[in-house]
């Protein structure tokens, strides 16, 4: 591995425990063996312009502190650049760090940074926006759209969650079809997640995901009666083999999904698009510091 010898730090202070965050994690970095240049962000809509002024610096390793939504916006940047991602886990649910295996603590993420290895993963794709973790559709981007900032910002998890538990009671399964032609499968739904890790809102689901893998999964929760994805999250939180029960994954380095009715995608948990879409897995495409395999 060639020494990294310059990084840039870019933390969303808007994520829900980013702006008390900011000083710890460059206090935290004082140690490090290379200069950090790090930035706050206070409005999100200057993330995508304060990484760009960054990379035009052509630092070595880019690090990103933030929720999974922070990471799949900025992600796109980097591909195609002679840049290594670091991850500072700040947000709600941590999907993609819980993935890669990076502690979601600041000394234990920075320590990461100090001492693991850059590793080559896949993205996955919706049409042509890529995303770190996992898309979902059902009451996931339902959720997303509604939910108040300030309820999950003060919250955290528990607001999320009791926020969920009032759209559940809004929410209507729906008809999934995977594929074109004579290969086409539609089935009845209650919730869908296109993966590229294993986890999603921090929660172990998609097993089958990896993000070296070179597929992406389709994972659907069959079902008529919203019931049977209450069982599901339940048997997922326990990590009770039951959570295999109710799902059909499909897999494949690029898949067309439909829905009737048209549905809202949520990815990474921000809404960003709409069925019909085609998911597919860009393989290799970026390098992330993640801890040192055995």
């Amino acid at each position: 591995m060639t020494p990294i010898t310059s990084a840039a730090l870019i933390v969303n202070a808007m994520s829900r425990t980013g702006r008390r965050s900011f000083k710890a994690a460059c206090a935290a970095m004082q140690d490090l063996p290379f200069p950090v240049d790090a930035h706050a962000v206070e409005d999100p809509a200057d993330l995508e312009a304060t990484v760009e002024r960054a990379l035009a610096k052509k630092p070595d390793l880019v690090i990103l502190g933030g929720g999974d939504g922070t990471i799949s916006g900025l992600v796109d940047l980097l591909v195609g650049r002679d840049v290594i991602l670091g991850v500072l886990p700040l947000g709600t649910a941590n999907s993609f760090a819980r993935t890669l295996g990076i502690p979601l603590d600041i000394p234990g993420a920075i320590d990461v940074i100090r001492n693991g290895a850059p590793r080559r993963i896949d993205l996955g794709m919706i049409d042509d926006d890529y995303f770190a973790n996992c898309a979902a559709m059902g009451i996931s981007p339902q959720i997303a759209q509604t939910v108040p900032h300030g309820l999950k910002k003060l919250l955290g998890r528990i607001g999320y969650l009791g926020w969920a538990a009032y759209q559940y009671t809004r929410f209507k399964p729906f008809t999934l079809t995977v594929g074109e032609g004579a290969a086409a499968e539609s089935l009845c739904v209650v919730e869908v997640r296109i993966s590229n890790g294993r986890f999603h809102g921090g929660t172990l689901l998609v097993d089958d995901a990896a993000v070296d893998s070179g597929d992406i999964v389709v994972q659907a929760v069959v079902g008529t009666t919203k019931r049977r994805l209450v069982k599901n999250w339940v048997a997922s939180v326990f990590r009770s083999e039951a959570r295999h029960d109710d799902t059909r994954d499909f897999r494949g380095t690029a898949l067309r999904i439909a829905t009737d009715p048209p549905m809202p995608i949520s990815i990474d948990g921000e809404v960003l698009a709409t069925t019909p879409v085609t998911a597919r897995i860009a393989a290799g495409v970026i390098k992330v510091i993640a801890p040192a395999q055995r």
